[in-house]
């Protein structure tokens, strides 16, 4: 008896050494403040913006106002058209690194890496370089001939969107990568040989087994464009306003916090569903970038 409790500690203790900083990682700064977010949701704002620790309902029927609710429609909106054209012109470009030899993938991979060591607001000034009324796309747009005077790109939807799709288009690519590059080549090559067209081969054999790959890539994609602000307050300039605009509004200048909190509960909640969803179709473990 002693022999096997001794057995058993000698297996518990390097489990606990392992899991244990981890698990009080994520109970600190992950489950705690989530859960003092819940519930300054069903608190109310003061008079001077501080919390009054009295239930209501009031920051959830706000969300239903008009104004409110017509942010989150247009937010969800611009995340699912990020994630749709982050597909469109992401799994191509994965399919493409798949079936390049591991040195030229690598290479490739780091290409689509280089542009985060930059500075995000570099990246982000740029596009506004670019687009500006007197910037080379109005420039080249007028030289052509395509437009007769300088277009307002700047501090619209459209450049936000454009700003938004360039942000997350990694996250797109990286996990569709890793699916396709584990698609074995000799079930490509069965259907080739009992006769199978490559668009057949694709739509039936490629696609469905890279589905636990593109799920994530739309859950990589869609979670941070619904709750991004950085982009929006950059490009859109104060005037595009979405779910992350109002959400840091609030806990900012606003002082309206149980408002804010409620906004976040509204994106827990989605994040929550996609990977329920995602988990009904693949593994958890299969949600990985490279």
């Amino acid at each position: 008896m002693n022999n096997k409790n001794i057995l058993k500690r000698k297996t518990t203790l390097p489990a606990l050494a392992m899991a244990g900083p981890v698990s009080l990682w994520m109970i600190l700064f992950v489950t705690l403040p989530m859960l003092y977010i819940i519930y300054i949701s069903f608190m109310s704002r003061g008079v001077f913006g501080d919390v009054v620790y009295e239930f209501s309902l009031e920051s959830y029927e706000t969300l239903l106002d008009a104004t409110y609710f017509k942010v989150i429609v247009k937010s969800i909106k611009a995340a699912l058209i990020t994630t749709a054209l982050c597909l469109l012109i992401g799994y191509p470009f994965a399919y493409y690194i798949a079936k390049k030899p591991k040195e030229v993938a690598s290479r490739l991979i780091m290409l689509i890496m280089i542009p985060f060591w930059t500075n995000s607001l570099m990246r982000l000034n740029s596009w506004l370089l670019l687009f500006q009324t007197s910037g080379p796309v109005n420039k080249f747009l007028l030289s052509t001939g395509f437009i007769d005077t300088p277009m307002s790109f700047v501090y619209t939807d459209g450049l936000v969107l454009v700003g938004m799709i360039t942000t997350m288009l990694p996250f797109a690519v990286l996990p569709m990568y890793s699916s396709i590059e584990k698609l074995s080549n000799s079930l490509l090559e069965a259907s080739a040989d009992l006769g199978a067209s490559r668009r057949t081969t694709f739509f039936n054999i490629t696609l469905p087994l890279t589905f636990p790959g593109i799920f994530s890539s739309i859950i990589l994609v869609f979670i941070p464009s619904l709750g991004i602000y950085t982009v929006t307050d950059m490009l859109g300039g104060g005037k595009v306003l979405y779910i992350g605009n109002i959400i840091k509004n609030q806990f900012g200048a606003i002082r309206n916090w149980p408002l804010g909190a409620a906004l976040s509960v509204l994106l827990i909640v989605i994040t929550g569903l996609l990977i329920f969803i995602y988990t009904r179709f693949a593994n958890i473990e299969d949600m990985e970038v490279v």
